[in-house]
């Protein structure tokens, strides 16, 4: 996938997050979900790992578990059984080792790879969290706006090296803040944060995917669009709680 289809791609996303908030806890925990399988689908592929199955299946399994337990806890704190699903996440990414055939090869790069796609996977339960927060759709709404607009500007050719990356964070802070002057609940100073913490996602990803050269392949770029807004969701929650208490 070219850099301008996975802009997209992850404008999209943005937009699916935001508007599924709208329907609902369990719309936006199935948005969540699509995340999951479009990262645990692409991942091994995008970091060209050994081996392929083991790792989308665990990293799959331990996603899906982190945002069904954040729509199904009750009372605060929402997230509080997360660290137990993680190190669930943890004991299967050995297990997988422990099955794969061929002599292990690439041992620790492989465990390494799929801890890491388990870490990103678990974020996508952020999203849920946010949504059930006190500011809850306006949260996620003004913070999904800012990614989306720094997906959109990370496509342009002025957006490339340091420079331009400052370029796509200064107008995803200005989106998220003028989504919060819109949105009830959310005031354009947290629309700002918001909105500035996912300009930073999506520019520090495409500094570090732009030379990877494993994106030419559809499972692999369409992993890459997912992960910022997979990321942004864990950061979202804590951007609510620290900012809107």
């Amino acid at each position: 996938m070219t850099l301008t289809s996975r802009a997209v791609t992850t404008a999209v996303l943005s937009a699916v997050v935001a508007a599924t908030a709208y329907l609902g806890t369990p719309h936006l925990a199935g948005a969540a979900g699509l995340l999951v399988i479009l990262l645990a689908a692409g991942w091994a592929a995008l970091l060209r790992l050994p081996s392929r199955g083991g790792p989308a299946l665990v990293v799959a399994l331990t996603g899906c578990g982190a945002v069904a337990v954040a729509w199904a806890t009750q009372g605060e704190p929402v997230l509080r059984h997360l660290p137990l699903v993680v190190a669930m996440g943890l004991v299967l990414a050995f297990v997988a080792e422990m099955l794969r055939g061929g002599g292990r090869l690439r041992l620790v790069e492989s465990v390494s790879g799929t801890v890491t796609g388990i870490v990103v996977a678990v974020a996508c339960a952020g999203w849920v969290a946010a949504g059930r927060s006190e500011a809850g759709t306006a949260l996620v709404v003004t913070s999904a706006v800012g990614l989306a607009v720094a997906a959109g500007v990370s496509a342009l050719p002025l957006a490339g090296g340091w420079a331009g990356s400052l370029v796509g964070v200064a107008a995803a802070g200005a989106a998220g803040a003028g989504a919060g002057a819109v949105v009830p609940e959310v005031d354009p100073v947290t629309g700002l944060v918001a909105g500035v913490v996912g300009g930073l996602v999506v520019a520090a990803l495409r500094l570090l995917f732009e030379r990877q050269p494993a994106l030419a392949r559809r499972r692999a770029g369409l992993a890459a669009a997912a992960t910022p807004v997979a990321v942004g969701g864990i950061l979202v929650f804590a951007v609510g709680r620290v900012v809107l208490g």
